[in-house]
């Protein structure tokens, strides 16, 4: 090839599009994941692999993933982030607040997307959600009012629920305050007593078993998705009726739930990881909420605790578990 040549070529390499050039075999890109919970736990670690690979992103191709799990510790999560950041990656997935807490305090540079964060406003993770600015976007999947809508739902418990305990892990639920307020307004309009149970450990998720004469409110909180085999334990023991923030629960006894689709939220933050790792600015795109809400009952659990769900509550269910 003489030089004439070599400068066409060169040229031509050059004119290419961003995202060819992203996904050539020998430009490989970083991902690092930080997940609160353990990575085969509700959200996977193989639903991003196939939400990415739908963008033309595979593992040992064009991209590496270096994920990293919490598990519901807030100190081991703060180590995770160190090592990531360690690592340079061109662009991080924070899943959970508690992983954005932790990354944003040690990168302003490195691109974040989020799922599964609740009012990333009020946290202070973006400006807006329409102009997020800095370096932080991604997908929220609750916000204030729908703590509202959790407690309504357990007003149409037969017989009637009077007093209600909202269960959180403080560490990993830094949002609680913001939904907290939510509720004790609704709470007013409803004439029911809310009361707030913080909960850390195993010792606490137990003591859950001696409430009686309430029901249960739990709020999004990865401490207790990692620990909803205990938690669902306690409950059952205290026979109470409990609302949840993920079908999870309902799937493995839990009474009812609205929730979003997490699924949903890993394929959404994949289109996102995309457009970014093909030159868009975090900054440019906007937060984005759910765009859908699924409420599930367990009427098997309804009959073991002796309670009624209300027609009007069952009529609008998306599933029913009998």
């Amino acid at each position: 090839m003489n030089r004439r040549e070599c400068l066409a070529l060169l040229g031509t390499i050059t004119a290419l599009p961003a995202e060819v050039l992203a996904q050539q075999p020998n430009a490989a890109r970083r991902l690092g994941v930080l997940s609160v919970i353990a990575s085969d736990n509700v959200i996977g670690q193989a639903r991003l692999a196939e939400a990415l690979a739908a963008h033309g992103w595979k593992e040992q191709s064009n991209l590496r993933v270096d994920w990293r799990s919490g598990a519901g510790d807030r100190a081991r999560i703060a180590r995770l982030a160190d090592e990531l950041i360690a690592l340079k990656p061109d662009i991080l997935l924070a899943l959970g607040t508690p992983s954005v807490e932790e990354l944003r305090q040690r990168t302003t540079s490195i691109p974040i997307v989020f799922a599964v964060v609740t009012d990333p406003v009020s946290q202070g993770f973006v400006k807006n959600l329409a102009h997020p600015g800095g370096n932080i976007t991604g997908f929220t999947d609750y916000d204030g009012p729908l703590a509202g809508k959790w407690l309504e739902m357990l007003t149409q418990v037969t017989p009637k629920v009077s007093r209600v305990f909202v269960v959180y892990n403080p560490a990993t639920a830094p949002f609680a305050p913001l939904m907290l307020r939510t509720i004790e307004d609704a709470a007013r309009t409803l004439h029911v007593a809310v009361e707030p149970v913080p909960v850390n450990d195993a010792a606490s998720i137990a003591a859950l078993a001696a409430r009686k004469d309430g029901g249960l409110l739990i709020l999004p909180d990865f401490f207790t998705m990692a620990n909803r085999t205990p938690l669902l334990a306690a409950i059952n023991e205290a026979r109470m009726p409990a609302v949840f923030w993920s079908r999870a629960f309902v799937e493995e006894g839990g009474l009812m739930s609205y929730s979003t689709d997490s699924a949903e939220q890993l394929r959404r933050a994949a289109s996102y990881i995309d457009r970014i790792l093909k030159g868009a600015q975090a900054a440019d795109l906007p937060v984005q909420n759910p765009t859908k809400l699924e409420l599930a009952v367990n009427l098997k659990t309804a009959k073991a605790l002796g309670v009624t769900l209300s027609p009007g509550l069952l009529a609008i269910a998306n599933d029913v578990i009998e």
